[in-house]
């Protein structure tokens, strides 16, 4: 009887340590996920997730995941997203990855000076990201976020934000217009005394057309100077890009006369002041160009061609400008077409105050 017992014991013994073996192996051995994607979707448990790894020959067998993952208090932290695991990786760290939720993301370009329809086709575009947008207008997005009453444009600032499977294009708004309102107010509350500008809002409207103007950072504190200038004269902005955005999908490349002459709320060559609202998505040196204008006497600027500009301070030097770097650059004396510099952006071509 005793020695009965004494080799169950024995056997228990025995067992105990076979499987203490086992486990200690399956928690550590390298596992081969080869580089595919594992994906755990939204309420999936670690045990359903566990035993597609196993089907797939990622893990030798799943009870003795589940099991580490119990005794280690992470039974339900499965986080879900899409996984691509390193080969030689053990079971532990892989536990780890999936708790932690390190998850693949993809990312989501939102251009410096695009406008908010860019920003919405951009998205609608973006591989894996939830679409929730498509039917809904500009006015119905910005309800979504809490913003009724709120126009798009400007609002939103332009960087590249990362994104995992079962996420939203309104979550990437959302953080956008997060990103643009601290900036805006932190960028704000530092400006230099004295502009001519009434409100946040206002400076946003303003860094949104030297963001357009143009695509060299050192002359963007130049461009906001002779705007900020304007303004203290009373003198109209005369921006092509408010143009632009006053014509909305009318504009085929080119702005003639008559476009200038057309009157819309946007038309900073028949309206003093500026526009209603943004015309683009400035990004931070637009906006700090701004806040922190260039002092000079300058008025005026046109575009050379080349991607900068030239900046006079009387009417007389910015007629000879334009005769130097527009008129006889293109066809002589034409004012009916103009099209983009090098730089892809527009650049005011003042032939009066």
């Amino acid at each position: 009887m005793r020695t009965s017992i004494i080799r169950i014991f024995v056997g228990a013994i025995g067992l105990f340590l076979l499987g203490a073996a086992y486990l200690l192996w399956a928690w550590n051995h390298p596992l081969r996920p080869g580089g595919e994607i594992y994906e755990a979707k939204p309420g999936t448990s670690l045990r359903t997730f566990a035993r597609g790894l196993s089907a797939r020959k990622v893990l030798p067998e799943s009870h003795s995941f589940v099991l580490l993952a119990h005794l280690t208090g992470h039974g339900r932290d499965l986080k879900s997203g899409e996984y691509r695991f390193r080969d030689g990786m053990s079971a532990r760290e892989l536990l780890d990855q999936i708790i932690v939720g390190r998850v693949i993301e993809y990312p989501a370009v939102l251009v410096e000076g695009w406008t908010f329809r860019q920003f919405l086709g951009t998205l609608a575009a973006a591989p894996k990201l939830g679409q929730t947008l498509a039917e809904k207008s500009p006015e119905s997005i910005m309800e979504c976020l809490g913003r009724p009453n709120e126009h798009p444009e400007g609002r939103f600032f332009p960087d590249t934000y990362y994104y995992s499977a079962g996420q939203t294009d309104i979550m990437i708004l959302a953080k956008a217009y997060d990103k643009m309102q601290k900036l805006l107010q932190r960028e704000w509350e530092g400006r230099e005394n004295k502009l001519p500008l009434n409100n946040a809002y206002e400076a946003l409207i303003l860094a949104s057309i030297v963001e357009k103007e143009t695509g060299q950072v050192d002359e963007r504190r130049l461009i906001a100077g002779v705007f900020i200038n304007r303004l203290r004269h009373g003198m109209r902005l005369q921006s092509d890009p408010t143009v632009i955005y006053g014509m909305g999908k009318a504009f085929d490349g080119n702005i003639r006369l008559k476009d200038l002459r057309r009157d819309t709320p946007y038309n900073t060559y028949t309206r003093k002041g500026l526009p209603p609202t943004p015309v683009a998505m400035p990004g931070k040196d637009a906006l700090q160009a701004v806040l922190h204008p260039m002092a000079t006497g300058a008025l005026f600027f046109v575009s050379r061609g080349d991607g900068t500009h030239e900046f006079s301070s009387t009417l007389e030097e910015h007629n000879r400008a334009v005769l130097k770097y527009q008129l006889k650059r293109k066809l002589r004396n034409d004012l009916s077409s103009r099209t983009p510099d090098a730089s892809g952006r527009t650049s005011t071509m003042n032939l009066t105050p």
